[in-house]
């Protein structure tokens, strides 16, 4: 199947076939790391796509979401299929997709990162030569253009444990490091929502040097600890800037951290929350579990070192 490019100098080729992404949850800040530091994830939502000739989309969802989420071109992964095919040169007549979501919605685990990375990543899979029109730094760039801040869509991109800039042009850029292979993450995931832009919201305007300078250090000592070093990560999961400031949206979930910290525990809110992470030795990970108490949805999981990723139809 193959349409005129919308410049008119090169023709799209579609794939015929499905195209299926996995596109991993995402843990970002870590404590001290606002707005730069990202974890993917085991916990992975599944997207099906096939260009139609039909026009039109055609949306389906089961799992996370599968009663609130629009079936038509609102969705976002579909917003976020467009504009990849729009950067692409492609315009299908239309296209259908299935998505299968794992990830929560609303509890800072990376949802909408996911969504807007796994789109992009479908819809350039969905051209034959869509990699070679538009490369994963590229697409980190389109992402941005979705999501305010490039921690989150970094570490669903690339895998791993990323920090992430934006230059002062505005490009945003990330650097991909490997973490040491015992550690674990621990998720304890609350029944209540809190968006991003409420959470945004209730920050200062201003730190003081004190402050960001308390950040800094941690933020420096987390990537030796997260790589080299996991006993420091007490130590470098500390944050000042971010996490009491926004202590009254979620209560309960500093209440655990504060409750597993004092145990010795390495944890920290997971993104604008309510979402707590902890991070263990492979051999802690019960302990760490048994230390968790009331209701909670928790997960032991480990770091996935891929971000989305093809994976066939």
């Amino acid at each position: 199947m193959s349409v005129s490019g919308a410049d008119g100098e090169k023709t799209v080729v579609f794939r015929r076939d499905a195209v299926r992404v996995q596109v991993p949850a995402t843990s970002a800040n870590l404590g001290p790391g606002f707005d730069s530091a990202g974890l993917a994830l085991e916990l992975v939502d599944e997207l099906v796509a096939m260009v139609t000739d039909d026009p039109g989309v055609l949306v389906e969802v089961s799992g996370e979401g599968s009663d609130d989420l629009p079936r038509d071109s609102s969705h976002l992964v579909v917003r976020a299929m467009a504009l990849g095919f729009s950067a692409l040169g492609a315009s299908p007549e239309g296209f259908v997709l299935r998505c299968t979501n794992v990830i929560p919605h609303g509890r800072g685990l990376g949802s909408s990162a996911a969504a807007i990375i796994g789109g992009l990543v479908l819809a350039r899979a969905l051209v034959v030569d869509g990699d070679d029109r538009l490369s994963d730094d590229n697409l980190l760039q389109l992402a941005l253009t979705m999501e305010s801040h490039p921690d989150n869509i970094s570490a669903a991109l690339f895998g791993s444990f990323t920090i992430a800039w934006t230059t002062d042009e505005g490009i945003a850029d990330a650097a991909r490091i490997e973490v040491n292979p015992d550690l674990r993450v621990i998720v304890a995931i609350p029944s209540f929502e809190v968006p991003t832009k409420a959470a945004r919201q209730a920050l200062p305007a201003h730190v003081d040097y004190a402050t960001a300078s308390f950040n800094i250090a941690r933020s420096a000592l987390l990537v030796h600890a997260l790589t080299e070093d996991p006993s420091l990560l007490l130590e470098a999961t500390a944050d000042r800037m971010h996490q009491e400031q926004r202590r009254g949206m979620y209560a309960p979930s500093m209440v655990l951290v504060d409750s597993l910290r004092g145990r010795g525990i390495a944890a920290a809110i997971s993104g604008a929350g309510p979402t707590v992470i902890a991070f263990a030795l492979a051999s802690e990970v019960d302990s760490v579990l048994s230390a968790i108490e009331g209701e909670w949805r928790t997960y032991a999981l480990q770091i996935r070192p891929a971000g989305a990723r093809v994976t066939g139809s």
